[in-house]
């Protein structure tokens, strides 16, 4: 049985990863976070030592890093705010634990490489959360696209709204030094599925960015990918939004839908099950996602220009 701490467990998605702890046959025996708005823990882990202050925390850590072999911390789960998550895996890394980080592993690319020297320096390793990588319809996909012998690049429209109130742009994700703003808060798994099933990331251009929606057109080895992301609930398409929906999802390969919204419930425990099997994704796998959404943080959109998704219609500019 390993031993896990958690950094960020007010968190929305702190709990996934308390039930991954607990479906894998493990425990959380230390958390972190300073809102002290964590009685999730009692549904897990009600034996596990709680902290608001990081200083504590560390201290508790250290202690256990120094007792006996069955009271240190084998992993450490990450569920913070984005741009704590470098910070955090150094933390995990130089604690002598395993790191496993919540998307997006860190903001730039030239983070991996830091991270890098520091797994070398301690011999120990950080693992990512990358769920769609493990969902079946995904896989499949993959399988199928990398062995069919296609003249022509595949087309695919990716869009992906997820209403949010006006709390969002007044937290840290509304906050783009914290988050890395909309393409990255909420679209670095989506481009990280891309270049998962359609290869290496060739051209990144970008139509449109605000603090609310972004879309772009990318290209891969295998596929031409028009995409378009936001929170604002006006996105969501008349149909779905008279119907009460403030969520929309599509993505389209060569105008066929590709059907994954079931599935999702346990990929964060399958996850967990593959990184404890040490088949877990590391920094390098990372790479394309956080270079992709780096570059469209960096970009100066083009406006309607080219292959630009047709949400964008819909969006005044």
């Amino acid at each position: 049985m390993k031993n896990f701490a958690l950094i960020g467990a007010a968190g929305y998605i702190a709990p996934r990863h308390m039930q991954a702890i607990k479906d894998t046959g493990h425990r959380l025996v230390a958390a972190y976070d300073p809102n002290d708005s964590v009685g999730v823990i009692d549904s897990h882990f009600p034996e596990a030592d709680f902290f608001t202050e990081f200083e504590r925390f560390d201290r508790h850590v250290d202690k256990m890093r120094r007792a006996n072999h069955n009271h240190r911390i084998d992993y450490v789960s990450i569920c913070s705010p984005n741009y704590l998550h470098d910070s955090h895996m150094r933390f995990a890394l130089r604690s002598g634990a395993d790191a496993i980080c919540e998307k997006p592993l860190v903001l730039n690319p030239w983070n991996i490489d830091g991270l890098k020297e520091i797994e070398q320096d301690t011999g120990r390793k950080v693992n990512t959360i990358l769920q769609l990588r493990v969902h079946p319809a995904i896989i499949a996909l993959r399988d199928k696209v990398r062995s069919g012998k296609h003249k022509t690049k595949h087309e695919v429209d990716l869009a992906y709204i997820t209403s949010r109130g006006h709390w969002y742009l007044q937290s840290w994700k509304g906050d783009a030094k914290k988050s890395g703003g909309i393409a990255t808060n909420i679209g670095v798994h989506f481009f990280d599925m891309l270049h998962f099933i359609f290869g290496d990331l060739q051209q990144n251009v970008v139509h449109h960015a605000s603090d609310t929606k972004a879309a772009g057109f990318l290209e891969y080895e295998h596929a031409r990918a028009r995409w378009f992301l936001s929170v604002d609930v006006e996105d969501v398409p008349d149909a779905q939004r008279a119907a009460g929906q403030r969520t929309f999802r599509s993505i389209t390969v060569d105008g066929e839908e590709i059907e994954f919204s079931g599935g999702f419930t346990d990929l964060h425990t399958r996850s967990y099950q593959e990184i404890l099997a040490g088949r877990g994704y590391g920094l390098e796998e990372n790479r394309c996602a956080i270079t992709t959404v780096s570059e469209i943080r960096q970009a100066q959109p083009v406006g309607l220009q080219g292959d630009y998704h047709p949400f964008l219609l819909r969006t005044p500019h």
